[in-house]
């Protein structure tokens, strides 16, 4: 069984990740932050690395979701393969931060790594307004982060909800992380999870 995580930048993806797979038992696959070679420079030079950035994450991510679906047992995953491609990528397109040719060829390779793949049997999406990213994002205190422009986090948060609306993959879960904290309080923990029992009931 693959559960997926998905949302923005600051939104609570690892720490859900974290907090299901103690309270499940399944085994946590988190993305790669800290080891990315590109991300510190992609922030401060975004042009110039986004192509590079979005292949080592498409990568990354292609070779997870091959290792979840040869893993026995119940997995939660810290974002998605979609993600990359139909929020990210785009997004630096539209904001002339990725060149139309490398956007097409990312596409095209996106296009055919996703013929390759199951999509998660459950997606769960975090749903968070900009003041509640940018609060977190800061909580963290990321060296990395401290320079991510609002109007990139707003163009994501558009192309998210834009992308759950049209979701058609599988079945899908939304947490609205503005009103549940699940991290500060037991009891949004505890809706977050019946909710997700509701919805594994359905899956056998």
């Amino acid at each position: 069984m693959h559960i997926a995580i998905a949302g923005n930048i600051g939104s609570g993806k690892t720490t859900l990740t974290r907090l299901l797979s103690k309270h499940y038992g399944w085994e946590p696959k988190y993305e790669e932050v800290d080891n990315n070679p590109y991300l510190a420079d992609f922030y401060n030079d975004m042009q110039r690395w986004s192509f590079n950035l979005q292949i080592f994450f498409l990568n990354q991510r292609f070779n997870g979701i091959v290792k979840i679906q040869n893993t026995p047992h119940p997995v939660v995953q810290d974002r998605t393969i979609y993600e990359d491609a139909r929020i990210f990528a785009p997004n630096l397109h539209s904001m002339g931060l990725m060149s139309s040719r490398d956007f097409e060829n990312y596409t095209s390779l996106f296009d055919l790594m996703l013929s390759l793949v199951k999509a998660p049997d459950l997606l769960i999406y975090l749903r968070s307004s900009i003041p509640n990213l940018v609060s977190q994002i800061q909580k963290r205190g990321r060296d990395y982060e401290s320079g991510i422009r609002i109007d990139y986090l707003s163009g994501l948060n558009e192309r998210y909800e834009a992308w759950i609306t049209g979701y058609k993959d599988g079945r899908i879960l939304i947490i609205d992380v503005d009103e549940n904290k699940f991290e500060e309080r037991q009891e949004d923990l505890s809706i977050v999870i019946d909710r997700i029992d509701a919805q594994l009931n359905g899956l056998f």
